[in-house]
């Protein structure tokens, strides 16, 4: 990897404030967007289940929702939403790295969930996105190597409410570069997520 390519990838300072940027512009793109141009937004926060760190994690987020359905039944099928998020790690770990870091993720979700939802509507759901980091580690022990992390998720929840615009939820998210780089200690994170549906 050339002097160049390596700056891009582990320069936390030229990187770190450019992905701050993308971050702010993300979100505030969401918040100026008229309702009918996303299909739903959340908000989400849990705090890691790793060794060797004590991180809580904060995003914001903005969904759309695929209009494709698999396996189907009489009442259930396999469906699914493209989930853009932008967020903030506050780092409280012994012997820290950092004070925090900010984080940009992509991530298709598939979700199996009723056909008809009425009243409370139990899902399941899983996914594997894309994340950058604006750091490449939470403390000495706990290191990233590279800003690119993959994430994958399963999660639990249900939507409820009028027309089952709401939701809740619960994600087990695990974080790591898949060993494209060394050390790659990754991170673990329980996550409660509340999201809206227009």
């Amino acid at each position: 990897m050339g002097d160049r390519s390596r700056m891009a990838v582990h320069g936390r300072g030229l990187f770190g404030s450019g992905l701050l940027r993308a971050v702010a512009t993300v979100l505030l793109a969401i918040v100026m967007q008229p309702a009918g141009a996303v299909d739903g937004m959340s908000i989400s926060a849990g705090p890691d289940d790793s060794g060797n760190a004590n991180v809580d994690l904060y995003r914001v987020g903005a969904q759309w929702k695929w209009k494709k359905r698999w396996f189907q039944t009489e009442n259930w099928h396999l469906g699914g939403y493209w989930d853009l998020q932008g967020g903030y790690w506050d780092n409280t770990s012994r012997d820290k790295t950092n004070s925090g870091l900010w984080e940009l993720a992509f991530t298709p979700v598939f979700r199996v969930q009723q056909n008809q939802l009425s009243g409370f509507a139990p899902f399941l759901e899983f996914g594997v996105g894309a994340h950058l980091l604006s750091e490449t580690s939470v403390s000495q022990q706990r290191q990233f190597s590279i800003n690119f992390q993959f994430g994958s998720h399963v999660g639990v929840g249900a939507r409820f409410g009028n027309k089952d615009a709401f939701e809740i939820s619960y994600r087990y998210q695990h974080l790591s570069n898949a060993s494209i780089e060394h050390p790659n200690n990754g991170i673990n994170f329980n996550i409660l997520r509340v999201g809206y549906w227009f």
